[in-house]
């Protein structure tokens, strides 16, 4: 028992030594926990290349499974495919209904927003007019203001239109003639543009899902109906529904 009790007083303490000054551009010295990890990951991808290559030896060229047809690859990336005898025409109808319900209401949302906001118009799009103040002298020019002039509050100046006088805004109630009242207006007012954009934003959004749900329908109907394929004349994309021709049939 006493030799084991002594032994880490005759032990010696291993240290790994840092990388030298002289090799400082080579980066950190490697040490064992970094070769072991480096070591690891090298064997791993071994094993799985070996694995695979003997896969590819015993494989048989008869082999088949219907995950073959039913997936695809493109820009290296696999994918599912979807048929549409996964979905019936019912089922494609109820989520048209939804998205269409969903879509009115956004319209709605967006008519009331529209009718309490005034300025409809973006600050950027606004013709820059500009209006020319004549006074008498120099020194005039330089002593007083186009405020002053306009008889206006200085906020008001940028405002092409309805823009009050101080004797108009001397007769408004007090809370409005508070600047920091007017300042919640205003934010208030970029938050209402706000919600407008993304409202509209999610409505054409909802317009494309909505062409695109209407457009399978028709392709289900005419395929349990005829059975002809109708010619792709442009592929879908996130901005826009797949446009597809359908033969002329004549009606008796």
């Amino acid at each position: 028992m006493s030799s084991l009790r002594n032994a880490h007083k005759t032990q010696r303490v291993h240290r790994e030594r840092h990388q030298p000054l002289g090799r400082n551009h080579l980066g950190p010295l490697e040490k064992k926990k970094d070769y072991r990890k480096r070591a690891k990951d090298q064997n791993d991808k071994k094993k799985a290349l070996e694995t695979l290559r003997k896969r590819a030896l015993n494989k048989n060229p008869d082999e088949f499974h219907y995950h073959m047809i039913n997936s695809g690859l493109k820009d290296g990336i696999h994918f599912e495919k979807v048929k549409d005898e996964e979905l019936a025409v019912g089922d494609v109808m109820q989520d048209l209904v939804y998205v269409s319900h969903r879509r009115n209401v956004e319209k709605k949302k967006i008519a009331k927003l529209k009718a309490q906001l005034h300025l409809l118009d973006v600050e950027q799009t606004q013709p820059k007019n500009t209006h020319v103040l004549f006074v008498d002298d120099e020194k005039e020019a330089k002593r007083t203001s186009a405020a002053k002039l306009l008889d206006t509050h200085p906020a008001l100046l940028s405002r092409t239109f309805n823009r009050l006088r101080s004797s108009q805004l001397a007769s408004l109630p007090d809370q409005l003639s508070n600047t920091p009242v007017l300042e919640n207006m205003s934010k208030s007012k970029k938050k209402a543009y706000k919600e407008l954009a993304q409202r509209i934003e999610r409505e054409d959004k909802l317009r494309i899902m909505q062409e695109k749900l209407e457009v399978r329908k028709k392709l289900m109907e005419t395929k349990a109906k005829s059975g002809e394929k109708p010619q792709l004349v442009q592929a879908g994309s996130t901005t826009s529904a797949p446009v597809y021709k359908w033969p002329q049939i004549r009606k008796k």
